[in-house]
């Protein structure tokens, strides 16, 4: 997901297409989404016919319409997004629900990706024996997937075979390490283009000595799930892993949300779109506090935000969502983003940001 962002981020062209919709994760309720999609490609075509010449539109929506095709509903998770322009058509899965919608723009729509970062707990479980390794991917309660590929890793070399070398508990110590090392060499090679903190799900002997030979031991949760249960479901062992890590979770929204509070009685908070604009282009903006579900069609123009009503937003010009162009902007120059529950930022439109000066 991190890759997808970089790469879709910071491309422009006169038409980008956007295509975001909820997705079941299994049948018969994923025949659903084939029919949605369906709608939604349907709009953004009208869309396109009505605003770019017809040879130019047919090229965007073959493009769109071959990408739809070559979707398999049978791996859907919560949420599907679909990127179209001229030259690219990618979609990406997302483990969260999102608001159906299709955003036509210079760019394209990548808010949902950086909530998916920024909103959730995205992370790891390393589920750990002395004599084997799974890895999973979790997203709060839920599993996102079980790597296949590289994992589960079996203990085949890194053992004693004689009862003299079982008696060394030294040569025990480094076999165990060579192990986990070899384990810890692959983890690191799995999240390399997904990099998420890691939670260790092993007894808590395991769970220190692994910690001893971790290349990245920063990412890796300060606290364990402390059991054996290599044998479990993987949507067990998230269940469980999700008590620990919302805790986590949670502790890190109040400290943002104490950040807020403290910007505002120092006079580092900014409320006014404009304002807020202005003050990302001059690179003073730290970080952009949103709501959730929070939308809002507008025109940039002269270097002025103008909003206008949902009945505006397929005018050519507008940009679909507002917020989206302000939340790209502001981490183009090092800001970052918060998204608040519905109701967080009432007295401030759902909108506002802390100022670094």
């Amino acid at each position: 997901m991190n890759s997808t962002l970089k790469e879709l981020k910071d491309i422009t062209a006169a038409s980008c297409v956007t295509l975001i919709l909820n997705t079941h994760r299994t049948n018969p309720d994923s025949d659903q989404d084939i029919i949605l999609l369906k709608n939604l490609c349907k709009e953004a075509e009208e869309r396109l016919l009505a605003d770019e010449s017809k040879r130019d539109a047919k090229k965007i929506i073959d493009r769109m319409q071959e990408l739809a095709a070559s979707i398999d509903h049978n791996h859907n998770l919560e949420s599907l997004v679909l990127f179209v322009n001229e030259d690219i058509a990618t979609y990406t899965r997302l483990p969260m629900a999102v608001t159906n919608r299709v955003v036509i723009d210079t760019n394209f729509a990548t808010r949902d990706l950086v909530r998916t970062q920024h909103q959730e707990a995205n992370y790891y479980i390393l589920v750990l024996s002395q004599q084997k390794a799974r890895l999973i991917e979790a997203f709060n309660d839920k599993v996102v997937k079980e790597y296949s590929r590289s994992f589960p890793i079996e203990n085949t070399q890194f053992y004693s075979t004689s009862k003299g070398e079982q008696a060394n508990a030294l040569r025990e110590t480094n076999l165990l390490a060579a192990f986990f090392n070899s384990i810890d060499k692959e983890l690191n090679s799995s999240r390399a283009e997904h990099p998420l903190p890691v939670l260790i799900c092993t007894e808590q002997s395991n769970y220190a000595e692994y910690l001893k030979i971790a290349d990245q031991p920063q990412s890796i949760f300060d606290i364990f799930l402390n059991k054996n249960r290599l044998d479990e479901k993987a949507h067990h062992i998230v269940t469980d892993a999700w008590e620990l890590i919302k805790e986590i979770t949670m502790e890190k929204n109040n400290a943002r949300k104490a950040e807020l509070a403290t910007a505002v009685g120092t006079g580092s908070f900014l409320s006014d779109i404009n304002d807020i604009w202005r003050a990302i282009h001059e690179g003073r903006v730290q970080t952009l506090f949103i709501e959730e579900g929070l939308f809002q069609a507008g025109v940039i123009e002269n270097n002025t935000i103008t909003l206008v009503t949902d009945d505006e937003r397929s005018d050519k010009g507008v940009t679909d969502d507002i917020y989206d162009e302000l939340i790209e902007a502001a981490m183009s120059h090092g800001g970052d983003a918060v998204f608040l529950p519905a109701g967080n930022l009432t007295k401030f439109n759902g909108f506002g940001a802390i100022t670094r000066y």
